[in-house]
């Protein structure tokens, strides 16, 4: 569906409404995504994440990087890593996705919902609570370079303690795609503090650590909110 004016633009007529009308901010969002055709500003938003540029995203993406993919919940950064892992299939490539967070049953309903036929991520798609550093390099380790590996989530690494922590993984997993010239996506968490704040989109500050952890080691960062996306490089 065809939006009337760009996300950003709706998101000014709705303060405009909330203003004018006297009435909270997110159901003048509400009420201006009935107009547009969605039943709440959520569905709205979701599907214009739906449509950000993922094979932009994906050419700009080297083989031997990280990329780091964070928002709060419900911003629609698990489907646009899912999306990122249908437009690798559709081009020849091979992905494989690493789920700490969400069951086969739910992954393969997502690819469905984007228009994917989920057959053909038989066998890309582990949901084992003994996803780690080492599990998926033990995995991986015959796979060719550009191949897209996807990791749900950056924060549930350590969890489970008998695991190295979360640090040491991520050295583990950029040496990894450094000399196997694989992509490897981290899907993260975003601090609920930022909710807080007045900024559109979140960034690197915002990213939730329950534990130390170097974001220099992220070669690229993208950031989502209300079907706004920022794709830059690691400052």
């Amino acid at each position: 569906m065809k939006l009337s004016a760009p996300i950003y633009r709706l998101k000014r007529e709705a303060r405009l409404l909330s203003r004018k009308n006297k009435i909270p901010l997110h159901a003048a969002l509400d009420k201006l995504a009935a107009s547009e055709g969605f039943e709440s500003w959520s569905l709205l938003a979701r599907s214009a994440t739906f449509r950000c540029p993922t094979q932009r995203i994906l050419d700009d993406l080297l083989p031997g990087e990280m990329l780091l993919l964070g928002a709060r919940p419900r911003h629609g950064k698990t489907l646009m890593a899912l999306e990122m892992m249908v437009e690798t299939v559709k081009g020849g490539g091979q992905c494989f996705f690493y789920s700490l967070d969400y069951t086969e049953t739910q992954i393969m309903n997502h690819i469905a919902a984007l228009g994917a036929d989920p057959e053909l991520f038989k066998g890309s798609i582990d949901t084992s609570d003994a996803i780690s550093a080492d599990y998926i390099l033990q995995d991986a380790k015959a796979v060719p370079a550009g191949t897209l590996l996807v990791i749900d989530y950056l924060q549930l690494l350590d969890q489970d303690r008998s695991k190295p922590d979360v640090a040491a993984q991520l050295s583990q997993l950029q040496a990894f795609a450094r000399t196997a010239g694989v992509i490897i996506i981290f899907i993260s968490q975003i601090d609920r503090v930022f909710e807080a704040s007045a900024r559109a989109l979140p960034d690197m500050a915002d990213v939730r650590m329950p534990n130390p952890l170097d974001l220099d080691l992220f070669d690229k960062t993208c950031f989502v909110h209300d079907g706004e996306i920022q794709f830059d490089k690691a400052s």
